[in-house]
């Protein structure tokens, strides 16, 4: 059984979608996975093109998600999908999702995981109902540097974590004339996107790696989220400053009206011993700095402490790796915690550092007390969840 691939199948992401070229590039980069169906797309045409491009067999290419449950679920169990990877607007995840755990089948979901919290929550009670396994790709988490930053600060070389300080900056929604794009329209449509565009799409983004790297909690937060742009309904800029569960103080940035900036994704967590600081685009490098005493640069694949760091990386000291690689970590994890639940083994989400249902409760809770706070005038408020 260790030898057997993974059998993934698709919802969205067909000919011409990004992300769902970038997670069959994930998917497929491991050996792990193999991606044997699909419903790529709700135009009949465009799923069979992205089936037949992808050498899908033509039985396997399904009209709906609700016939490739159904269908897949017929065939023996050494035949039949073990997973579905979700790719599709926000609004169409819980669904999805829903009804392949009902089905029997893991899943694997873009982030945010659904719509609003309500339907997060709803999909842990039927999660828990099931021996289904969840998964979310908060694709930074992925990053060997990241591990390696978690680690040192789990073994205290940091000291009492201080202040966290995370920036996601972009500008390609910058003006009107970007709007016009497949991929913008979506996220600035509240049917599709759900009740924020900027901190639904990368500041929960940016939350989630202050959690995961400091290893603390926001408890409360205080918010100012923008439509900067005229016209636009949802949010494409905001400030949140941030609470945590040892009362360390915080300040989250997120903007999708950066003139100029790429993808510019940067975490500064400070200590009482030292502070480290990372960045998405110089994503092999982490900077730890002390008190008294020269900065270090450390680098992917020298000296690092964290086994989950060198487990993270493919290539030796100097061979730059990065998003795709950090992607493929997700899938890796998740494949690996299939396989151990196939042998009845311990499966955890924790044990196979994968996000997963907690992660995509406290995502949807964190976009949503965030807007909500945004309309109060009253500073502090806090950390709700259902």
């Amino acid at each position: 059984m260790n030898n057997t691939k993974v059998r993934m199948g698709m919802v969205g992401g067909a000919e011409g979608a990004f992300i769902g070229a970038i997670h069959r590039i994930a998917a497929r980069l491991d050996g792990l996975i193999d991606l044997v169906a699909g419903s790529f797309s709700s135009d009949p045409l465009r799923s069979r093109a992205t089936a037949d491009m992808l050498g899908i067999n033509p039985s396997r290419n399904y009209e709906s998600y609700q016939q490739m449950f159904i269908e897949e679920a017929k065939l023996p169990e050494d035949k039949r999908i073990d997973f579905v990877v979700i790719v599709t607007p926000n609004h169409l995840h819980f669904s999805i999702a829903k009804l392949a755990i009902e089905s029997g089948f893991h899943v694997l979901s873009d982030k945010p995981a659904t719509l609003n919290l309500q339907e997060a929550l709803i999909l842990e009670q039927t999660l828990n109902q099931t021996e289904c396994l969840y998964g979310l790709t908060h694709t930074y988490t992925g990053y060997p540097m990241i591990k390696e930053a978690r680690h040192r600060i789990a073994q205290g070389e940091l000291g009492n974590i201080r202040k966290v300080v995370v920036e996601y900056s972009q500008g390609w929604l910058a003006s009107n004339e970007d709007e016009q794009g497949k991929q913008a329209k979506w996220r600035l449509d509240p049917e599709k996107a759900g009740i924020s565009c900027c901190i639904a799409d990368i500041g929960v983004h940016a939350a989630n790696l202050a959690e995961y790297v400091s290893g603390l909690e926001i408890t409360a937060l205080c918010a100012d989220l923008n439509h900067v742009v005229s016209g636009r309904t949802l949010d494409d800029d905001g400030t949140v400053l941030l609470r945590f569960d040892n009362q360390a103080k915080g300040v989250l940035l997120a903007s999708q009206i950066a003139l100029g900036e790429e993808n510019n994704l940067n975490l500064r967590i400070y200590g009482d011993k030292a502070s480290i600081e990372w960045n998405q685009m110089e994503p092999n490098s982490l900077w730890l700095k002390s008190h008294n005493a020269p900065s270090v640069l450390l680098r992917s694949g020298i000296a690092l402490k964290s086994t989950a760091a060198q487990n993270a990386l493919r290539a030796p000291a100097g061979h730059p790796e990065g998003y795709l690689e950090a992607f493929a970590n997700i899938y890796v994890n998740f494949a690996k915690q299939i396989k151990a639940k196939k042998l009845a083994e311990i499966a955890t989400n924790e044990q196979f550092d994968v996000p997963g249902i907690k992660q995509a409760i406290r995502g949807m809770a964190f976009i949503e007390n965030a807007v909500e706070a945004s309309t109060k005038d009253s500073k502090w408020h806090t950390f709700k969840i259902g």
